[in-house]
């Protein structure tokens, strides 16, 4: 299966969790500023991640994600994640932030929205969980995005 993997990272979490996807699909995972034209062609998965930044993702990954031509992912399995705060993190911070997440939600849903309007056939979405704002990575997420990634490989 040609597949690929394509991230933006602010503290280096989210590059983790795409090296561990990367590593598990035998495909580099490429940081969206090196990608060049063309890489997409003859894709069967395209596997997307970006940090939550004020409950979308990166200017630069957002600008990617819209550059993508509609129709350009026709017949491509995609798959979106993001890193985010924890569920208890976001209840115990000031009352009104789980309010804003319930409304606007994190990364992926953006991420997938814009891969799906590109023609992409959605696979899964998913986040995996950092400790505070700029991490580390809450212990087992790497394994956990291992096995995510198997699952993405093995689902037709």
């Amino acid at each position: 299966m040609k597949a690929m993997v394509v991230y933006d990272s602010v503290f280096g979490n989210t590059e983790k969790i795409a090296q561990a996807v990367g590593a598990a699909l035998a495909v580099e995972a490429r940081r969206v500023g090196d990608l060049q034209p063309g890489q997409l062609a003859g894709l069967e998965l395209l596997v997307v991640g970006s940090p939550t930044r004020g409950f979308r993702p990166t200017p630069a990954l957002s600008a990617w994600l819209k550059s993508l031509p509609a129709g350009s992912l026709q017949g491509v399995k995609v798959a979106a994640f993001d890193t985010r705060m924890t569920q208890e993190a976001v209840d115990t911070a000031v009352f009104f932030l789980k309010y804003l997440v319930k409304a606007f939600g994190y990364a992926s849903k953006t991420i997938a929205k814009e891969l799906q309007r590109a023609g992409g056939e959605l696979a899964a979405a998913e986040g995996f969980f950092v400790t505070g704002t700029e991490g580390p990575l809450v212990g087992g997420e790497l394994e956990r995005a291992t096995s995510w990634a198997g699952q993405l490989a093995t689902a037709r």
